[in-house]
Protein backbone atom coordinates (compact mmCIF):
# COMPACT_ATOMS: atom_id res chain seq x y z
CA UNK A 1 0.00 0.00 0.00
CA UNK A 2 1.29 3.35 -1.02
CA UNK A 3 2.03 6.23 1.56
CA UNK A 4 -0.47 7.73 -0.30
CA UNK A 5 -3.80 5.31 0.01
CA UNK A 6 -2.60 4.78 3.70
CA UNK A 7 -3.57 8.55 4.15
CA UNK A 8 -6.77 8.33 2.25
CA UNK A 9 -8.14 5.37 4.02
CA UNK A 10 -7.24 7.18 7.43
CA UNK A 11 -9.06 10.59 5.82
CA UNK A 12 -12.02 8.29 5.43
CA UNK A 13 -12.15 6.69 8.49
CA UNK A 14 -11.86 9.92 10.43
CA UNK A 15 -14.59 11.87 8.20
CA UNK A 16 -16.81 9.09 9.39
CA UNK A 17 -15.62 9.23 12.64
CA UNK A 18 -17.02 13.55 12.72
CA UNK A 19 -20.06 12.57 10.69
CA UNK A 20 -20.83 10.22 13.46
CA UNK A 21 -20.36 12.97 16.42
CA UNK A 22 -22.43 15.41 14.20
CA UNK A 23 -25.35 12.62 14.10
CA UNK A 24 -24.70 12.14 17.42
CA UNK A 25 -24.55 15.64 18.85
CA UNK A 26 -27.85 16.24 16.04
CA UNK A 27 -30.07 14.17 19.06
CA UNK A 28 -28.94 15.88 22.22
CA UNK A 29 -31.68 18.03 22.75
CA UNK A 30 -31.16 21.92 23.36
CA UNK A 31 -34.06 24.04 24.63
CA UNK A 32 -35.46 23.97 21.24
CA UNK A 33 -37.64 21.33 19.71
CA UNK A 34 -36.97 19.60 16.51
CA UNK A 35 -38.20 16.34 14.61
CA UNK A 36 -34.79 14.83 14.76
CA UNK A 37 -35.32 13.98 18.39
CA UNK A 38 -38.18 11.70 17.49
CA UNK A 39 -37.44 10.08 14.28
CA UNK A 40 -34.78 7.38 15.68
CA UNK A 41 -37.84 6.22 18.09
CA UNK A 42 -39.21 2.97 18.14
CA UNK A 43 -42.75 2.51 17.80
CA UNK A 44 -44.72 -1.43 17.89
CA UNK A 45 -46.10 -1.36 14.37
CA UNK A 46 -48.34 -4.01 14.52
CA UNK A 47 -45.84 -6.25 16.52
CA UNK A 48 -42.89 -4.86 14.74
CA UNK A 49 -40.08 -2.51 16.38
CA UNK A 50 -40.73 0.16 13.75
CA UNK A 51 -39.32 4.34 13.57
CA UNK A 52 -41.54 6.63 14.37
CA UNK A 53 -40.43 8.60 11.61
CA UNK A 54 -41.85 5.73 9.16
CA UNK A 55 -45.48 5.46 10.75
CA UNK A 56 -45.91 9.17 11.14
CA UNK A 57 -45.81 12.63 9.50
CA UNK A 58 -42.90 14.53 12.35
CA UNK A 59 -43.61 18.82 12.09
CA UNK A 60 -42.37 21.58 14.15
CA UNK A 61 -45.60 23.05 15.26
CA UNK A 62 -43.62 25.87 17.02
CA UNK A 63 -40.25 26.68 19.08
CA UNK A 64 -41.08 24.79 21.32
CA UNK A 65 -43.74 21.73 20.24
CA UNK A 66 -43.28 19.17 18.02
CA UNK A 67 -46.14 17.85 15.74
CA UNK A 68 -46.41 14.16 15.24
CA UNK A 69 -49.55 12.78 12.87
CA UNK A 70 -49.43 8.92 12.47
CA UNK A 71 -50.48 8.02 9.00
CA UNK A 72 -53.12 5.31 10.77
CA UNK A 73 -55.85 6.66 13.29
CA UNK A 74 -55.68 3.49 15.90
CA UNK A 75 -51.78 4.26 15.77
CA UNK A 76 -52.23 7.21 17.45
CA UNK A 77 -52.19 5.87 21.45
CA UNK A 78 -49.67 3.67 20.39
CA UNK A 79 -47.32 6.61 18.82
CA UNK A 80 -47.79 8.18 22.42
CA UNK A 81 -46.92 5.58 24.71
CA UNK A 82 -44.00 5.38 22.68
CA UNK A 83 -43.14 8.85 23.30
CA UNK A 84 -44.04 9.00 27.19
CA UNK A 85 -41.70 5.72 27.86
CA UNK A 86 -39.17 7.45 26.10
CA UNK A 87 -35.96 8.25 27.92
CA UNK A 88 -36.36 11.72 26.65
CA UNK A 89 -38.75 13.13 29.39
CA UNK A 90 -41.20 14.27 26.93
CA UNK A 91 -45.46 14.31 27.88
CA UNK A 92 -47.51 14.02 24.71
CA UNK A 93 -50.73 14.86 24.41
CA UNK A 94 -52.85 14.11 21.41
CA UNK A 95 -55.83 16.15 19.94
CA UNK A 96 -57.22 14.18 17.31
CA UNK A 97 -54.84 12.71 14.78
CA UNK A 98 -52.57 15.47 15.72
CA UNK A 99 -49.24 14.28 18.62
CA UNK A 100 -48.31 17.68 20.34
CA UNK A 101 -45.05 16.80 22.04
CA UNK A 102 -44.04 20.17 23.85
CA UNK A 103 -40.65 20.84 25.02
CA UNK A 104 -39.66 21.00 28.64
CA UNK A 105 -37.90 24.43 29.39
CA UNK A 106 -34.25 22.25 30.51
CA UNK A 107 -33.38 23.04 33.62
CA UNK A 108 -29.41 24.11 35.34
CA UNK A 109 -28.56 20.50 36.31
CA UNK A 110 -30.15 18.74 32.81
CA UNK A 111 -28.20 21.14 30.50
CA UNK A 112 -24.64 20.23 32.64
CA UNK A 113 -25.71 16.91 32.33
CA UNK A 114 -26.17 17.25 28.62
CA UNK A 115 -22.96 19.13 28.03
CA UNK A 116 -21.22 16.09 30.14
CA UNK A 117 -22.49 13.77 27.48
CA UNK A 118 -21.84 16.19 24.81
CA UNK A 119 -18.10 15.53 26.10
CA UNK A 120 -17.92 12.37 26.01
CA UNK A 121 -19.28 12.05 22.51
CA UNK A 122 -16.59 14.00 21.45
CA UNK A 123 -14.12 12.36 23.99
CA UNK A 124 -15.07 8.82 21.47
CA UNK A 125 -14.85 10.53 18.46
CA UNK A 126 -11.28 11.59 19.14
CA UNK A 127 -10.26 7.98 20.31
CA UNK A 128 -11.72 7.07 16.98
CA UNK A 129 -9.44 9.36 15.10
CA UNK A 130 -6.68 8.12 17.22
CA UNK A 131 -7.11 5.00 16.45
CA UNK A 132 -7.18 5.44 12.23
CA UNK A 133 -3.58 7.43 13.01
CA UNK A 134 -2.34 4.12 14.65
CA UNK A 135 -3.81 1.88 12.26
CA UNK A 136 -2.22 3.90 9.18
CA UNK A 137 1.18 4.23 10.97
CA UNK A 138 1.10 0.70 11.41
CA UNK A 139 0.52 0.34 7.62
CA UNK A 140 3.34 2.36 7.09
CA UNK A 141 5.67 0.81 9.43
CA UNK A 142 4.79 -2.86 7.61
CA UNK A 143 5.40 -1.60 4.10
CA UNK A 144 8.56 -0.08 5.26
CA UNK A 145 9.40 -3.45 6.84
CA UNK A 146 8.18 -5.44 3.94
CA UNK A 147 10.87 -3.52 1.46
CA UNK A 148 7.58 -1.36 -0.37
CA UNK A 149 8.86 2.34 0.51
CA UNK A 150 11.51 4.20 2.13
CA UNK A 151 12.07 5.07 5.98
CA UNK A 152 12.20 8.92 4.87
CA UNK A 153 8.48 8.02 2.19
CA UNK A 154 6.79 6.47 5.76
CA UNK A 155 8.14 10.04 8.17
CA UNK A 156 6.38 11.94 5.56
CA UNK A 157 3.32 10.33 5.38
CA UNK A 158 3.48 10.06 9.41
CA UNK A 159 3.53 14.08 9.40
CA UNK A 160 1.33 14.26 7.24
CA UNK A 161 -1.22 11.67 9.04
CA UNK A 162 -0.53 13.53 12.23
CA UNK A 163 -1.65 16.83 10.74
CA UNK A 164 -4.55 15.21 9.53
CA UNK A 165 -5.46 14.08 12.95
CA UNK A 166 -4.75 17.32 14.61
CA UNK A 167 -7.02 18.97 12.32
CA UNK A 168 -10.00 16.73 12.75
CA UNK A 169 -9.46 17.03 16.41
CA UNK A 170 -9.64 20.73 16.20
CA UNK A 171 -12.84 19.94 14.10
CA UNK A 172 -14.05 18.15 16.79
CA UNK A 173 -13.75 20.69 19.52
CA UNK A 174 -14.81 23.49 17.49
CA UNK A 175 -18.16 20.92 17.49
CA UNK A 176 -17.86 20.76 21.12
CA UNK A 177 -17.72 23.80 21.55
CA UNK A 178 -20.75 25.12 19.51
CA UNK A 179 -23.14 22.14 20.85
CA UNK A 180 -22.49 23.08 24.69
CA UNK A 181 -23.03 26.92 24.22
CA UNK A 182 -26.06 25.62 22.70
CA UNK A 183 -26.91 23.74 25.60
CA UNK A 184 -26.34 25.72 27.77
CA UNK A 185 -27.96 29.11 26.30
CA UNK A 186 -31.85 29.77 28.04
Amino acid sequence: MTPQEVRQSAEQKMTRSLDSLKNSLGKIRTGRAHPGLLEGLQVDYYGNPTPLSQVANLTLIDARTIGVAPWEKKMVAVVEKAIRESDLGLNPASSGDLIRVPMPALTEERRRELTKVVRTEGEESKVSIRNARRDANDQLKKAVKDKLISEDDERRAQEEIQRLTDKFVADIDKLLAQKEAEVMTV
